[in-house]
């Protein structure tokens, strides 16, 4: 679809990280992993919700920690086998994105690790699009530390370049990235944290999406909602649909794409399953 055709939207999940709950309220996070009932009914709700919307959103991204079991620990397959089982139920005609995040493919990855949720869930990065809008996503642990698989790194760079230049020959009308790893949480020169990337691969990556005219980047991994600018390029962080660590509710993000405009808004579960999207966005959507 190169062509824009008008206004729509999709929705942004993040870390539904079955198994975190309980291993963060033992305070083992390391093996603690070993119940998610709760994330179920969470992953469930989250699902309902999306089903219920009208008009569809044009599809549903997960951006990352799709389960809270490391590669290669005892829950992993568990989690991942019941959160299919949830997402099965996902309506049809509104496809499914996913993107790796740490749990998913681990802090360090390995070829190993990246090949086993490419089998499973489909590639780590890869690129498509909407209406007239490019959308690309990353794998952001191969910018977070790629020493076991450099060579993974190079290849999704180059790849990128590529990407990022074809999106331009086109004349797209917006670039979207998604990631799991925010590039930053609220400013572009903030210190190097657990939640963000390091500032000289950031400080790389801003430039190069700034120059290519990115509009914005939607992560999740903080598990609590926050976000800021980069010259013209925003970074959307949103919480988690699983686990909060953080005074955000368990919840959805609704984006609108129009014309002028990229617009978005942070619903509680609780809200877009029983209200739906706000009459304002609604409105925005109608405008052609």
């Amino acid at each position: 679809e190169y062509q824009w055709k008008g206004p729509f939207y999709f929705i942004q999940g993040a870390d539904p990280q079955f198994g975190l709950m309980k291993a963060w309220t033992h305070g083992d996070t390391e093996n603690g992993d070993d119940e998610w009932g709760e994330e179920i009914k969470l992953a469930q709700q989250a699902v309902q919700a999306v089903n219920k919307l009208n008009p569809k959103p044009k599809f549903f991204v997960l951006c990352g920690d799709l389960v809270h079991g490391m590669p290669g620990t005892r829950w992993k397959k568990n989690q991942e086998q019941d959160l299919k089982d949830v997402l099965k139920n996902t309506d049809q005609d509104i496809p499914l994105v996913f993107t790796s995040g740490n749990h998913d493919i681990g802090n360090t990855p390995t070829s190993e690790t990246i090949g086993d949720f490419c089998k499973n869930w489909g590639d780590d990065y890869f690129s498509f699009w909407v209406g007239g809008v490019f959308f690309v996503v990353l794998n952001s642990q191969l910018y977070f530390d790629c020493s076991k698989c450099p060579e993974l790194r190079q290849a999704q760079d180059a790849w990128l370049d590529e990407q990022l230049a074809a999106a331009a020959k086109h004349k797209c009308k917006y670039i979207i990235v998604f990631q799991h790893i925010p590039l930053f949480l609220s400013k572009p020169d903030e210190d190097d944290d657990y939640f963000n990337l390091n500032k000289s691969v950031r400080q790389e990556i801003m430039e190069k999406f700034h120059k290519a005219g990115v509009r914005a980047v939607f992560s999740g991994h903080y598990h609590r909602n926050a976000g800021g600018f980069y010259k013209g390029l925003e970074m959307v962080v949103s919480s988690a649909i699983g686990c909060q660590l953080g005074q955000d509710t368990h919840g959805l993000r609704v984006v609108v794409v129009t014309e002028e405009k990229v617009v978005h808004k942070y619903y509680s579960l609780t809200e877009l399953g029983s209200q739906g999207i706000e009459k304002e966005l609604l409105d925005l959507l109608a405008e052609q």
